[in-house]
Order: structure tokens, then C-alpha cells, then sequence
């Protein structure tokens, strides 16, 4: 099956969303197609135009975005002087609806992929109405345990890694919330403590992933590297903002309000984060839910069983209609 071809936006612009924010989007496909939209990964990532591909060009309306922060929206969290306050998941969540409706869609399929899988999940959770159907894969909640796992757990796998990470922090704070820790060298006022621990960071990234460490290209870039390190670890430092009672997670704690709004799971079965269960879990508390599990394959959206997968699902949904 496979991606799509390459495709080009037909329309693109800045949205104004307030606190001194401008958020870039794009749209593609058919201009009178089912509406998408695709969250990217993070946070702190930026939207990729692979993921125009994920989607029938003659059935969707595809629209991308860049979060708060990232990619080609304004203020860039690499910069010292970005506000970091004003950048949390309800902020991006009603970044969401401001463009749904400057778009004036009235409803659209939300894909998501990690960190846009937890986004789009807690979008449909407090927005129902907004949600056709979700596409999700490599699949996270953003409960404290899942970054838990990612920052500690994993260390007993990679402890070579582990090491030289945590070696990084003050002797105080290589107990508690690592993430945490991490984003104070990050908000420091010295540029060489901000750099050491951006780079620190995601060495210990890499080093999780199925290569060799700084052998991922985005990280070379000094502006990527700080602006993805200073996201992650202030949304990991703060219980993702999502409130209350996260240690467990919120959003499987409110997976039954997704009842109504079918979605497809398509996940790893090496996906670190299987480790904790969470897609079993969300897949049990959400009813209607369909989840498809790919053999050998990680944390990787892009691996061919993955990409069939979920090609599949978005193929299945536009038969679907409006």
C-alpha cells in the first residue's frame, strides 16, 4: 500500500493566537475533501510534509500545523527571551479550535503521532464535537509514569547512556523528576549551562532510538536542538499540563469520554512505552476503539507495517464522509 505522493499546499499562513503567538499552517489535498488534521510529535518537533502523505490527496482536506513554539510559528522556544508560561496543552488545544474555525471546518479526523497522539486524544476528550474519527500511533498518554519510564526506567537498557545523562545534572536532583531538573539548566541565564543540557538531553534521546547517539540530523541544528529540548522537558516537567491527578494519567483516566468517536491505535509492538501497558489500557477504556499491533517495529511511524497500517485506517475513515 504505502504512502501517498508528494503533494504541495494550495493555501498556508500565520494564525494569531494571542500571548504575542502566530502559529504557521498549511492545507493540502482537495479543497472540498473530508477535513485532517496532523499533530506532530514533541513536543516541540514541528509538523514534517511526510505526514501529507499519510492521507488519500483526492479524499482530504489536510491541514498541518506547527505547536506553539515550534517549526515555523513565532516565538521559537529556542529563543531565551520566548515566554515558555504560555505554551501548555490547553493553549495548544485551543490553538486548535481557533484554526479549526479561522478553516471553517466544521469537524475533522485528528491523527496524531506521540507527543500528537496525547494531544489529539485529550483534544477529542474535551472537544468531542470538533472530532469525526482519530488516527494514533506510537501512542502515548502523558501520564507521569510514561515519562517515568522514558527519563529512569529505560536507563537499565541503555546504561552507558544513563550515565552520562544523569551525570549532567546536580548531584540533588538526580532522584526526582529528571525532566524536571533538565529544564531548569535549560531556563538558565549562562548560554553555555542552556547548551550543555539541550545537547545532554537529546544524546539521551538518541541514545533510545535504534542508532547510533547524534545520529539524528534535526539535533545537529543548535536552534532545533534548543527549542525541542526547552519543550519537551518543560511539558515533561509539568505533568504535560494536564492537571491533577496524572501520575496514573488523565487521559486514560477520561477514555470513556471518547465513547462515540471511532479511532484506530496503530502501535509498535517494541514501542518502549508498551512497557506500562498504556495502549491496552486506552484501547479497553475507549469504546468503539480499534487497535492494530505491528510486529517488530518501535517507536517508528514510519516503518512499512506502520505506514500500511495507517494509510489503511485514514483510507477506511474517508468512506466515512463528512
Amino acid at each position: 500500500m504505502g504512502l501517498y505522493p508528494e503533494i504541495e499546499p494550495y493555501d498556508q499562513g500565520m494564525l494569531d493566537v494571542g500571548d504575542g503567538n502566530h502559529v504557521y499552517w498549511e492545507v493540502c489535498g482537495n479543497p472540498r475533501g473530508k477535513p485532517a488534521v496532523m499533530l506532530h510529535g514533541g513536543p516541540g518537533t514541528g509538523s514534517n510534509p511526510y505526514f501529507r502523505r499519510y492521507v488519500d490527496p483526492d479524499a482530504y482536506r489536510v491541514v498541518l500545523l506547527d505547536q506553539r513554539g515550534c517549526g515555523r510559528s513565532t516565538p521559537h522556544a529556542s529563543a531565551y527571551d520566548t515566554d515558555m508560561s504560555v505554551n501548555t496543552t490547553p493553549h495548544v488545544i485551543a490553538d486548535l479550535e481557533r484554526l479549526r474555525q479561522h478553516l471553517e471546518i466544521e469537524r475533522w479526523l485528528v491523527w496524531g503521532v506521540s507527543w500528537g497522539s496525547v494531544l489529539g486524544l485529550r483534544y477529542a476528550q474535551t472537544h468531542p464535537g470538533a472530532v469525526s474519527e482519530l488516527v494514533l500511533t506510537a501512542v502515548g498518554t502523558g501520564a507521569n509514569r510514561e515519562v517515568a519510564l522514558m527519563t529512569k526506567g529505560l536507563g537499565q537498557f541503555y546504561p552507558e547512556a544513563f550515565e552520562r545523562f544523569v551525570a549532567e545534572l546536580p548531584e540533588g536532583e538526580r532522584d526526582g523528576n529528571l525532566a524536571a531538573a533538565y529544564n531548569r539548566l535549560i531556563e538558565s541565564p549562562d548560554p553555555e549551562v542552556r547548551a550543555r543540557a539541550a545537547r545532554a538531553w537529546t544524546d539521551w534521546e538518541t541514545a533510545m532510538a535504534p542508532a547510533p547517539p547524534r545520529s539524528i540530523p534535526d539535533f545537529e541544528d543548535p536552534v532545533y536542538r534548543m527549542g525541542f529540548a526547552r519543550t519537551v522537558t518543560h511539558y515533561w516537567g509539568n505533568d504535560h499540563f494536564l492537571g491533577e491527578g496524572n501520575e496514573e494519567g488523565v487521559v486514560l483516566r477520561d477514555a470513556p469520554l471518547l465513547k462515540g468517536i471511532p479511532g484506530t491505535i496503530v502501535q509498535g509492538s517494541l514501542d518502549p512505552g508498551n512497557l506500562l501497558g498504556t495502549v491496552w489500557l486506552l484501547h479497553q477504556g475507549w469504546p468503539g476503539s480499534e487497535l492494530v499491533l505491528i510486529d517488530e517495529v518501535g517507536h517508528n511511524a514510519g516503518a512499512p507495517g506502520m505506514v500500511d497500517a495507517l494509510v489503511a485506517a485514514t483510507d477506511r475513515y474517508a468512506a466515512r464522509g463528512v
